[in-house]
């Protein structure tokens, strides 16, 4: 396993349409396996394939619930009710800003072993899926943002 360079915001790969997964590779296996390393080491709690350079529809998850989510190929296919929150990406470093997403989403993917499978996330969960699954077909969260960009980096003021 490696740690990969998340790609950042100016690098057209992540404006870019990814290709669906045929296969699973020994390739693709490893990539997967990076992507976690990658997120996990970044503090983050989704990650998709464009981010560490790979045109492929591969995204991973671990949103604090205790379950690693691999997603190939993924595509929403229920959404309902609405949340608005500050969001955040690796690919966006220092940045956040407030986004609507819905509140419950069903995607149907592929798990790593290739077997379709449905996952149904709400809040956050449901927030992760979109969020990963618009870095696939080119798009990021700050297209979505109401309002300005806000600096995550600033120090604390003192009191």
């Amino acid at each position: 396993m490696a740690i990969r360079q998340v790609r950042t915001i100016g690098d057209d790969i992540l404006r870019k349409e990814c290709k669906p997964v045929k296969e699973i590779t020994p390739r693709i296996a490893e990539l997967i396996e990076d992507m976690f390393e990658t997120m996990y080491e970044a503090n983050g709690v989704g990650l998709a394939a464009p981010q560490v350079g790979v045109l492929k529809q591969i995204v991973v998850m671990d949103v604090d619930d205790g379950n690693q989510y691999v997603l190939i190929n993924p595509e929403i296919i229920e959404q309902s009710g609405s949340q608005t929150g500050q969001e955040g990406c690796l690919s966006v470093p220092g940045k956040a800003g407030m986004v609507t997403r819905p509140n419950h989403v069903v995607v149907r993917a592929y798990d790593e072993n290739m077997e379709q499978f449905e996952l149904e996330g709400e809040e956050l969960l449901a927030r992760c899926i979109c969020h990963e699954c618009a870095h696939l077909h080119g798009q990021l969260y700050v297209d979505l943002v109401e309002g300005e960009l806000m600096d995550t980096t600033a120090e604390p003021e003192e009191e």
